[in-house]
């Protein structure tokens, strides 16, 4: 494909100090069996060996463009890379991932012949931090209503396996930025809300399971910033107004109700993203654990605590393990 040609498929990819994997996740997209798309990629400030990566690919295949910027998030800069996308689909791509060669192909056919589809996901196997290759068992809901349905306790869709339409995505703003870590989750309630979204029964992507990816180092954030999702997906299919439009970032749970100007809110969240982070080893040592005392404290179901202290043993947080049991008995 020519530059001065417009491009069927706009592939949006952010990245910053990923000189580990980025070269691979390159070279997945250009081996795609439908070549007639634009890579735009932003390097978001990265102070590995990233930026010369990119720079060499862009070199070598003029369907790549990089954008070097300051780092300024994953949030706007995939806001900037659908401003600069010219094709009126686009596809994600994650700097660790690997897309199948047939991915896009597959994807186009399906938004093709199914033009209420306004995010088409695919399902996913997995790799290790070295590469090892699993295969997944389980599948993504695939038809609208189970996704409508699903979305109301978790995503459901691997956000950098999906394909968009350009202008549904930019009429609804794009991704909010105080949704940190859990952006793609705020996007699909809103996108559901107003459009059909499908995940292809097809394994056409390579989804990277790492201790350093952001679902891992933060939990606790995207736990939180999740539950908050779905209480205004709740209020705008109540009718209401959503109570986070237009913020930068979301109250904590501690003054979420004087904010909101609500009761009970912030306890129920809690909660929520108590169920979320119990067992992860990140959240209970960056403040999982009190929000669990907090919880304690307000005289709170203790169900599912002491299996909650037994894990944590397990897991050899025995401090923490001793902590929550204390509280149990205490409160």
């Amino acid at each position: 494909m020519n530059k001065t040609d417009t491009p069927v498929i706009s592939v949006l990819m952010s990245v910053y100090n990923a000189e580990r994997y980025v070269a691979e996740a390159i070279q997945s997209i250009l081996g795609q069996t439908e070549g007639r798309f634009e890579f735009l990629i932003v390097n978001d400030g990265s102070s590995d060996a990233s930026a010369s990566i990119l720079d060499r690919y862009a070199a070598q295949d003029s369907r790549i463009r990089v954008i070097h910027q300051e780092n300024r998030g994953l949030i706007a800069s995939l806001n900037l890379l659908l401003e600069e996308a010219r094709a009126p689909l686009v596809a994600r791509m994650d700097s660790d991932d690997v897309s199948r060669p047939e991915r896009f192909a597959v994807q186009l056919a399906e938004m093709a012949a199914r033009p209420e589809i306004a995010v088409l996901g695919t399902n996913t196997d997995e790799l290790d931090a070295d590469g090892a290759y699993f295969p997944c068992s389980d599948f993504h809901p695939e038809q609208p209503e189970d996704i409508r349905e699903r979305l109301m306790v978790a995503s459901g869709i691997c956000h950098p396996s999906v394909m968009m339409r350009r202008d549904v995505i930019r009429a609804l703003g794009g991704y909010r930025a105080a949704f940190r870590h859990c952006e793609d989750y705020d996007l699909w309630l809103r996108v559901s809300e107003h459009h059909d979204m499908m995940n292809l029964r097809d394994r056409l992507f390579l989804y990277r399971r790492s201790p350093d990816q952001v679902s891992e180092k933060h939990i606790l954030v995207q736990a939180i910033g999740a539950a908050c999702a779905r209480y205004a997906a709740q209020q705008r299919r109540a009718g209401r107004p959503d109570p986070f439009e237009g913020a930068t970032s979301l109250p904590s749970l501690d003054t979420i109700d004087a904010v909101l100007g609500t009761q009970g809110v912030g306890a129920r969240m809690r909660l929520e993203v108590i169920d979320s982070v119990k067992y992860s080893r990140d959240a209970m040592t960056s403040g999982g654990l009190e929000l669990m005392q907090a919880h304690l404290r307000e005289g709170g179901t203790k169900h599912g605590f002491w299996r909650t202290a037994g894990r944590l043993v397990k897991l050899g947080m025995i401090p923490q393990a001793l902590t929550l049991s204390y509280d149990l008995v205490r409160y």
